[in-house]
């Protein structure tokens, strides 16, 4: 994920701004992570660069 995308992404729950954070990064390319909503808490990781903005309920299912 490029940290432009920031930009434009929103919290799916709340529609509230989020906070970037970084646990790998490579060559401008943030590898994992999460991003947590400053509204509402909700924390959605970032995943071999792919962030998974799936609502909770929906990441559960499709883990399973």
């Amino acid at each position: 994920m490029k940290r432009d995308l920031m930009e434009i992404l929103a919290c799916p729950m709340c529609k509230g701004d989020l906070d970037l954070e970084v646990s790998e990064e490579k060559d401008e390319e943030i590898l994992n992570g999460k991003l947590c909503c400053k509204s509402c808490g909700e924390c959605y990781p970032i995943e071999d660069g792919i962030p998974n903005m799936l609502p909770p309920d929906l990441r559960e299912e499709m883990a399973t």
